[in-house]
């Protein structure tokens, strides 16, 4: 018994010890470790925040560009009958859509769901105005009723999405 408490006298301190240094040390790395995330983190966001806004420049720019204005102005060219030139209006949309389609991995699902949204109305408002126009007469029939009907809504889809845009845009910055 009497080794035992002679060895117990230097066992228990050396557990001491031991047990203070192991949770001393153990603290240090988990906050080395929170650290390094943190780094990570930080340096993760200073490349992808720039990317990210680039994202939301070419959504709203594609937004502008499919604006009815800006999609006739664009796309207008002598000598074209309705019919033409709803296939030019809506394979430009469509294109304008096909490069920017990767772009949705930097927004959020319900922002890439307005924006595609916001391309298909503008299809369904070209194809809707160009029915009730004669196919054969002149591209300015289709022209004009098309941003007439555009003007008419309350609220263009094409408003909304960038609306939503800027929105988590400004979210980014909080």
């Amino acid at each position: 018994m009497k080794d035992f408490l002679e060895i117990s006298k230097y066992i228990l301190p050396s557990l001491v010890v031991f047990m203070a240094a192991y949770i001393v040390i153990r603290a240090f790395l988990r906050r080395e470790h929170q650290k390094q995330k943190m780094d990570l983190y930080l340096s993760n966001q200073q490349e992808i925040t720039p990317i990210r806004l680039q994202a939301y420049e070419r959504l709203i720019l594609f937004l502008e560009r499919i604006h009815p204005e800006s999609l006739i102005i664009r796309e207008n060219t002598a000598g074209l009958n309705n019919q033409q030139f709803q296939q030019k209006l809506v394979n430009a949309i469509r294109t304008e859509f096909e490069h920017n389609l990767s772009q949705q991995i930097y927004i959020s699902p319900q922002l890439w769901t307005q924006i595609k949204n916001a391309k298909e109305a503008m299809v369904q408002l070209i194809n809707a105005e160009a029915l009730q126009l004669i196919p054969t007469d002149s591209s300015l029939g289709l022209s004009k009723s098309v941003i007439e009907a555009h003007m008419q809504l309350q609220k263009p889809p094409i408003d909304i999405a960038i609306n939503a845009l800027k929105e988590e845009i400004g979210l980014i910055w909080k």
